[in-house]
């Protein structure tokens, strides 16, 4: 769970990068320790996350290489949210059981393609209260941790599907960052 923001800390939105940007493809550093900069990045990327809106934000998405990734695959809008930050992840076990899901992006918005991911991961993190955490997750839960986990070694979604739908895809991002960068 996320700990409480210090009161004096505001959150702001902050720009989502749009593929191909290279920091998208870049592997991440680990995170040495927690600081107030930490925190207000994981703040910050919950807040974007919320606002955009997404289940899950990896640090590279709003240009900082760290490995720190935020998520929240609670879809059910009467059940309470569930903020998470898991900083330097990574899969401690994983199914044999596959799922497919469609996946999409904040990177890459308005695109969607199945991609088979293991069932259920363990995953080990370290928080925001500087301890060791692990848990299960599956499903849509699972597919959001190892979504998020790739952008942490520079992989896309679209890097797991056909080589012709990833240029398509890629094709129609160029497209969108020039009519952005137009208006």
């Amino acid at each position: 769970m996320v700990k409480a923001w210090p009161k004096s800390q505001s959150m702001n939105l902050r720009p989502i990068l749009i593929h191909p940007d290279p920091r998208l493809k870049k592997v991440t550093e680990p995170v040495a320790r927690i600081t107030p900069d930490i925190e207000k990045l994981a703040a910050d990327m919950l807040a974007t996350m919320y606002d955009a809106p997404g289940v899950g934000l990896a640090a590279p998405q709003v240009g900082v290489l760290s490995r720190v990734f935020v998520m929240d695959a609670t879809r059910d809008p009467e059940a309470d949210r569930r903020p998470m930050v898991l900083i330097n992840p990574e899969i401690s076990w994983s199914s044999e059981e596959q799922n497919t899901y469609e996946e999409g992006c904040l990177s890459i918005p308005d695109q969607y393609a199945d991609v088979t991911r293991p069932k259920q991961v363990r995953m080990r993190w370290l928080g925001l209260d500087g301890k060791t955490h692990e848990e299960e997750f599956d499903d849509l839960w699972a597919t959001c941790a190892q979504h998020e986990l790739d952008h942490l070694d520079g992989v896309l979604f679209i890097d797991h599907i056909s080589a012709i739908k990833r240029q398509m895809i890629t094709r129609r991002m160029v497209k969108l960052k020039r009519e952005r960068a137009r208006a």
